[in-house]
């Protein structure tokens, strides 16, 4: 005998709250593990941890499942996390200065920096997500598996920029929406990618 109507709506009423309180829960997580700047790779491959966890085997315990993705990865990512902080201050300050002038030259300068700062975010999104879903890998393979994710096919490396610049945007409309979901739904869908791929 099937569920009542009443019931079934109230499940998928259920699931679909449960696609926003899992990243936004992850999302929180990964905000405190940010505050010591530097550590926003590890702390990003960590919410890959946790939502793969959450996809694959139910497990709805974002928040903790967070840090405990954290103590997997801080120490192999870390120090490529601390150079590409590095390589962002740089690639600002250059964004900074060259917005200030004129002429082809600049133009063309500002341009390859925009372009440059758009496959670092593809990259290191799918460096998370790769991390995420295999985490006894080694940091080799997750950077040789991230760049095929990101940079061998098209639509994948379009579906990951593009959800990694509309996602703050859109996430606006949530109350403290860009912290609890910009980084989180990214990772969400370079997930789905992955599995496609």
């Amino acid at each position: 005998m099937s569920a009542p109507r009443g019931s079934r709506l109230s499940r998928r009423a259920l699931d679909w709250l449960g696609w926003i309180a899992s990243p936004a829960l992850a999302g929180a997580a990964f905000s405190i593990l940010c505050l010591g700047i530097v550590t926003w790779l590890p702390a990003l491959a960590a919410v890959g941890f946790a939502l793969n966890r959450w996809r694959t085997d139910g497990d709805t315990r974002c928040f903790t499942g967070v840090f405990v993705g954290w103590r997997r990865y801080w120490r192999r990512l870390l120090p490529h996390s601390i150079l590409m902080t590095v390589a962002v201050l740089i690639a600002t300050s250059n964004l900074s200065f060259l917005s200030g002038r004129s002429g082809p030259l600049v133009l063309a300068l500002f341009m390859i920096h925009v372009g440059l700062i758009a496959a670092a975010i593809t990259y290191h999104l799918a460096l998370a997500v790769t991390a995420g879903r295999t985490p006894s890998g080694s940091a080799t393979e997750w950077r040789r598996t991230a760049f095929r994710l990101a940079f061998t096919s098209v639509p994948r490396g379009t579906a990951l920029l593009g959800a990694a610049v509309s996602a703050p945007v859109f996430s606006l409309v949530v109350p403290a929406g860009p912290l609890l979901l910009g980084t989180t739904v990214p990772v969400l869908v370079g997930l789905l990618v992955a599995d496609r791929a």
